[in-house]
């Protein structure tokens, strides 16, 4: 009942742990989108993110015996170091089940809280499990990151604050999706004292169960999800959270990973605070909406959920901030091989700012060039190809093209004619070693690899392009290989950039 999670949300114990967070103004990006955006500052948590709320709020509701016998959790990150702090300050036992891939800095934070950490499987599904296993056999309480009505009442606080802090007129608040559990508590709220302001939740594009879930009109299970916002990263939303979403939601919004980046972006600018990914969704979700529903003067707010972000990952945010903002764009220009063709490329591009420009002679016809331009937007970015075009250079936008953003870019110049039969696909490996000698050792010894690049992003996956020698005759074992791997993988044979620089 939803009267029951109103007084649910009133009568959490948060506070013990918690702080209410500003809602604070972002004063430039507000003036750059035309409204009135307002940011939850949950990224200013101890903790650097909202899990503690649902967690203490779930083993404050807990017994005396069994605090005392103990509590357990799976995570990779922020509810781990919820529930620990939560343990802590209860004086419980806690145990934490993390994958082995988790970074060694985010088990250092949890064991630093004073919980006990156990490294078990790959994946989260995996640690899960065996959590689960480990609380029937040692009578431990599980405590759920987002399927638990008293860990949805916990992060339903955070609506509490915000409608007491802004009493005035809110036309949408924007809150990111992983289980659901931030969103259900939310929405719940909300809706029961202004029903007028819009509920609206923010996904990746490759970690949107959420929106499919709702599509389908029953829970979906993906088969995968994108980690680059690795605290929504999740295959399938809590019963409760969707039950709840599917009463409650008025919109799901989808962000891609360069919006993501923007949005970290913007926020470092307005509060010099570096935001992770997935703590950015909902300010990269209010500015899609924005953007798609051209609405203007309006106050909305955004919960920026967490700030638990890898050091190293910032090198790949800062490259990808500007792409996502749309005032980079990134193209293949084709140029004919004569004197003075170079020049008439530059004169067309006039006084635009360079970001990136590789060359190499392909044949004795014609000349390919990588080149990134700073642009104002998707529209100027249009106007740039047509006037290339214009110009008698065949043109390619791959402003959207992940190959060419992860790898192409850092590879022109690589065509070969000893290069036959060769496949290219792009792979995510998990970030541990021994991964890529997996890949090498499954692979058939016949197969050549003729091309390899990898970048480390400072993320749990790395991102990496191959391209494989396979004879036509033996297509199926190279199916075969590709299945038995359990490595996320793109076939790019057809993707126009390859065929343009390394093909």
């Amino acid at each position: 009942m939803a009267t029951d999670y109103l007084k649910r949300i009133l009568t959490a114990r948060v506070y013990d742990v918690a702080q209410e967070t500003p809602l604070e103004l972002a004063a430039n990006l507000s003036a750059r989108l035309g409204n009135r955006l307002l940011l939850k500052r949950e990224d200013m948590q101890s903790v650097f993110s909202f899990k503690l709320r649902g967690a203490y709020n779930k083993m404050a509701q807990l017994s005396a015996d069994q605090l005392a016998q103990g509590v357990i959790a799976s995570s990779a990150g922020n509810h781990a170091q919820g529930v620990a702090l939560g343990a802590s300050h209860l004086g419980s036992r806690a145990i934490i089940v993390m994958p082995t891939t988790t970074p060694d800095l985010k088990v250092k934070a949890v064991k630093d809280r004073g919980a006990e950490v156990v490294l078990y499987g790959e994946t989260y599904d995996d640690a899960y499990s065996y959590a689960c296993q480990l609380s029937e056999e040692k009578g431990l309480t599980f405590i759920h990151p987002f399927d638990d009505p008293d860990v949805i009442a916990g992060q339903g606080t955070i609506a509490m604050e915000i409608l007491r802090q802004h009493p005035q007129p809110i036309h949408a608040i924007f809150v990111a999706i992983g289980g659901g559990g931030l969103i259900s508590g939310i929405a719940t709220y909300v809706k029961q004292l202004r029903p007028d302001i819009k509920i609206i939740g923010v996904e990746p594009v490759d970690a949107n169960a959420m929106a499919q879930s709702l599509r389908a009109g029953k829970r979906v299970r993906l088969p995968q999800v994108g980690l680059f916002a690795d605290g929504v990263a999740v295959r399938q939303v809590g019963e409760e959270p969707f039950r709840l979403c599917q009463q409650y939601l008025d919109d799901i919004i989808l962000v891609e990973t360069d919006d993501t980046c923007a949005a970290i972006k913007d926020v470092f600018e307005d509060t010099r605070s570096i935001l992770e990914p997935a703590g950015a969704l909902a300010i990269a979700g209010a500015k899609a909406y924005v953007e798609r529903t051209g609405i203007t003067h309006q106050t909305l707010v955004a919960v920026a959920c967490g700030a638990n972000m890898n050091f190293d990952r910032l090198r790949f945010v800062a490259e990808r901030a500007e792409l996502g903002e749309h005032r980079e764009a990134i193209f293949a220009v084709t140029i004919p091989e004569k004197p003075g063709s170079l020049k008439a490329f530059c004169e067309c591009l006039g006084t635009r700012n360079l970001t990136e420009f590789n060359y190499r002679i392909a044949d004795q016809r014609e000349a390919h060039i990588f080149v990134g331009l700073q642009v104002k937007d998707r529209a100027d970015a249009q106007r740039m190809a047509a006037l290339l075009e214009a110009h008698g250079l065949k043109t390619l936008n791959l402003s959207d093209d992940e190959l060419a953003k992860l790898h192409l870019r850092h590879m022109v110049g690589g065509k070969s004619p000893l290069a036959e039969d060769e496949l290219l696909y792009r792979f995510e490996f998990p970030e541990r070693p021994g991964a890529l000698m997996k890949f090498v050792s499954t692979m058939s010894p016949a197969w050549n690899i003729s091309l390899f690049h990898y970048r480390n992003h400072g993320s749990d996956h790395g991102r990496i392009v191959a391209g494989i020698q396979v004879p036509p005759a033996e297509m199926a074992q190279w199916q075969t290989f590709l299945d038995s791997l359990g490595y996320q993988y793109w076939n790019e044979n057809q993707n126009p950039a390859y065929q343009l620089f390394l093909g």
